[in-house]
């Protein structure tokens, strides 16, 4: 027989999720919850949000057993509990009710772990990873099959680390780090001079990179070592898929890094800062707190703080709106300006004026 193992699902009533999640409770207090759905594909025993009062007619077709809806509105077809942050609420019910796959702790027999390395309590490390010399794990950490994890490394408790990651010498991790399948940190940085004769030397990259407490970085990002120092990502920081971080950067607390960014070397990043996708970002540079840069935008001087940055090169946020408003009548105007250009020196013709040198 092929039977699947059972998944144990948590049950929750609602009574018991609305104590959780400090929630005011309207109806059924004894309606069980198993889970946590999209308005559309919600069915019996599973929990929605509606977090705008426009919303609450898709509400009257679901299926679900319980939703979060915002203060001050009115619904009774079935139990709901009222949140002034009714997404917020939502995902902090999803954590009660979802957990991510996570192995048991212990060693694959074909893992390789050096005798130095030092591992903390209820580690998992699986299938075919291998552990450098003097190496620490923290307790609680996972690392999934397939992992590289140089000498000197040092990973805090609790951190996630996915398949096919590879962590370089001497890099630091903090507690609650998660690093998805391909992740590299620690690559050396992009650094060579121009020799006399045309070659290139590539200049040794000694430095290392510190990730801060939790830190969450998506797949195949790499964040390189510095040249001499630390590649610093401070604690809060989320950094999306395929992004590039350069040696010698800095990126503050609590930023997000959205796919496809690149970040040149030496650059320091503010707190709070939002990066959209493909922002690109040259080197030497400050960008302050809270700082917003739109997407595909190219930066290529330093950012003040609380700046809304956009477009290549890069205008503040209502300056770059008005540009691309007038961009489409761009060629009508043009023809415009040729036609009373014209028209002018017909005029000037015949007034008897000469008209002015056009190779001046």
């Amino acid at each position: 027989m092929n039977d699947k193992p059972k998944v144990e699902r948590p049950v929750f009533k609602l009574k018991d999720l609305a104590r959780l999640l400090d929630c005011p409770l309207e109806g059924d207090g004894e309606t069980e919850i198993t889970g946590v759905a999209s308005l559309d594909n919600a069915g019996p025993g599973d929990l929605v949000f509606v977090a705008e009062a426009k919303r609450l007619p898709a509400l009257e077709a679901s299926r679900a057993s319980a939703a979060v809806i915002p203060q001050g509105e009115s619904y009774s077809r079935i139990p709901v509990l009222r949140s002034a942050h009714p997404q917020l609420t939502f995902v902090r019910a999803t954590e009660l009710l979802f957990s991510p796959y996570r192995p048991a702790p212990g060693i694959h027999p074909t893992a390789v772990v050096s005798a130095s390395a030092r591992i903390g309590k209820n580690v998992a490390i699986g299938a075919l990873s291998v552990i450098g010399d003097e190496a620490e794990i923290g307790d609680g950490t996972v690392i999934f099959p397939l992992v590289s994890i140089y000498p000197r490394v040092k990973i805090g408790s609790g951190s996630v680390i996915h398949s096919h990651v590879s962590i370089r010498e001497d890099v630091r991790l903090g507690n609650r780090v998660i690093l998805h399948s391909g992740v590299v940190i620690g690559a050396d940085g992009y650094a060579y001079l121009q020799n006399p004769d045309g070659t290139h030397l590539k200049i040794p990259q000694k430095g290392t990179v510190v990730i801060e407490d939790d830190v969450e970085v998506g797949a195949n990002s790499t964040i390189d070592r510095a040249a001499l120092a630390e590649t610093i990502v401070r604690r809060g920081t989320k950094i999306d898929n395929l992004v590039m971080i350069a040696h010698n950067v800095e990126i503050g607390a609590h930023t997000l890094l959205a796919g496809q960014v690149g970040i040149a070397g030496s650059t320091k990043v503010g707190d709070n800062v939002i990066m959209a996708g493909q922002v690109g970002v040259a080197d030497h540079l400050k960008i302050g707190n809270k700082v917003i840069i739109a997407a595909k935008s190219g930066i290529g001087s330093n950012v003040p703080d609380g700046k809304f940055m956009a477009g290549l090169p890069p205008f503040e946020i209502h300056e770059w709106r008005k540009l691309w408003a007038s961009f489409p009548r761009l060629y009508d105007l043009v023809k415009d300006f040729k036609r009373l250009k014209a028209r002018v020196e017909e005029l000037e013709k015949a007034m008897g004026k000469t008209p002015p040198d056009k190779t001046s």
